[in-house]
């Protein structure tokens, strides 16, 4: 009813045209409602209203957990929750100001480093702005297979994504055992240039080039290989004395 009861602002409908809509914008916010949760009908008390929205939108309960980002202002979350219909595009809760979403699949890493007495207990860490995944452990292992998928969403001002790999230990800090970063840029601008990668055959799109300024072991393609944007990266882990990881990313849009 808040669409003919209250003002929307132009910024506020470009959100909503993004995100998709109601169903598209339940499915990510109500992936993981719990099997027989009831959620509020019309007809429910406010009280129990009020206690959805703020569980869906400010705590984001039924979000996956990677894709969570927690407000550096909860009392402009609070206000949020209590105006469901306010999606607007400078909101720092849910998924309204982010572009799209990455996937990334850690493939594996060869000669790392040792940080034990004669191996090391390796798992990565992957950051972007606030959101952090990670790798299992793998025990005992210099050249490990994770093949471990991990998900972060991407907002409209995004930066590098950090990649670290760190060596478990049980009694004291865990070691670093090297880090990289990775531009999305080049993906996500290739992505933009030519539009729906449904629409399109199995092609190159665009490249990230190894140079000196960053950690890729070789040039980079970005694909669309079955309808989907990826990039396979190679990256020489820096302040370390040896490793490299290679992981898969895959880009999915938003607003397409």
């Amino acid at each position: 009813m808040s669409v003919t009861l209250d003002k929307w602002s132009d910024d506020e409908i470009d959100s909503m045209v993004e995100v998709g809509g109601n169903s598209q914008a339940n499915a990510i916010y109500e992936a993981f409602l719990p099997e027989g949760y009831r959620k509020p009908h019309p007809d429910s008390a406010q009280e129990e209203r009020q206690k959805f929205i703020k569980s869906k939108y400010e705590l984001q309960e039924f979000l996956e957990p990677s894709l969570r980002i927690v407000s550096n202002h909860p009392s402009d979350a609070g206000k949020q929750a209590s105006n469901s219909h306010s999606a607007s595009s400078k909101s720092e809760i849910g998924m309204v100001e982010f572009i799209g979403i990455l996937n990334v699949k850690v493939i594996g890493g060869t000669k790392l480093a040792i940080r034990d007495m004669s191996s090391s207990d390796p798992y990565v860490v992957l950051t972007l702005g606030q959101q952090k995944a990670q790798t299992s452990v793998i025990k005992g292992n210099l050249n490990p297979v994770w093949n471990e998928e991990l998900k972060l969403s991407v907002p409209q001002k995004y930066g590098p994504l950090k990649l670290q790999v760190l060596d478990h230990d049980m009694v004291s800090k865990d070691d670093l055992m090297g880090e990289a970063e990775i531009d999305l840029q080049p993906m996500i601008n290739a992505a933009a240039s030519f539009g729906d990668p449904e629409l399109l055959g199995d092609i190159q799109i665009g490249r990230w080039l190894k140079s000196g300024d960053n950690a890729l072991t070789a040039d980079s393609a970005v694909m669309v290989t079955g309808g989907k944007v990826k990039q396979e990266v190679t990256l020489k882990l820096q302040h370390t004395e040896s490793g490299e990881v290679t992981v898969e990313m895959e880009w999915m849009a938003l607003n397409i």
